[in-house]
């Protein structure tokens, strides 16, 4: 089967759905930030949550451990999350789309040319450049009164209280620092010379 790609193009093909995946997945877990709340232990990403209370009777509450995600994206505890939610929604987007060429290039002739490539490159760089906004954007919540409640009432912008960040936080910002040290440069010799005219 022939391929658009040269040597360097087929590690960025590789590099760029691992980066993709390990982005994606990491931002869909609920796992950026560990707290606890009546006693249990709870987790949050921007728009899901696992372990929250609800109210049984008339006063009394109970915690249920279970995950999932706000009923509504206006339901995300804050202003700051939504747009972190929405950022990278759109940057995990952009690189499943860039993965899904550059691996489509490894199979089709003359799919991605040197010119090709390099605007893949920028389209990741973008990618990589939003969801790194979006997890800078993350520790402004953290003084929402939800937030407060499993962080010891001790949480404010960029002061955790006595919660901790998550693997999945780290994990999503190292894909896109990835994304766009390594693959953006991997991107600008990924795809061939095209051919030269004779006209």
């Amino acid at each position: 089967m022939a391929s658009s790609l040269t040597h360097a193009g087929a590690v960025w093909a590789l590099l760029s759905l691992l980066c993709a995946a390990l982005c994606s997945t990491s931002f869909f877990m609920p796992y950026w930030l560990f707290g606890l709340q009546m006693g249990k232990p709870v987790s949050f990403s921007s728009f899901r949550r696992c372990t929250y209370p609800t109210q049984t009777g008339e006063k009394s509450v109970v915690m249920v451990e279970e995950c999932g995600r706000y009923a509504s994206f206006h339901a995300i505890p804050s202003l700051s999350w939504q747009i972190c939610t929405l950022v990278i929604s759109i940057g995990c987007i952009l690189l499943l789309l860039v993965s899904l060429a550059a691996i489509l290039g490894c199979c089709i002739t003359d799919l991605i040319s040197r010119m090709t490539g390099r605007f893949l490159g920028a389209a990741q760089f973008v990618g990589g450049l939003l969801i790194s906004s979006g997890c800078a954007l993350y520790p402004l919540g953290w003084n929402s009164p939800e937030i407060q409640q499993a962080c010891g009432n001790a949480s404010s912008q960029f002061h955790l209280g006595t919660c901790r960040l998550g693997w999945a936080y780290y994990s999503t910002g190292a894909g896109a620092a990835a994304t766009m040290l390594i693959c953006t440069w991997l991107s600008c010799f990924a795809g061939r010379n095209g051919k030269s005219s004779l006209y």
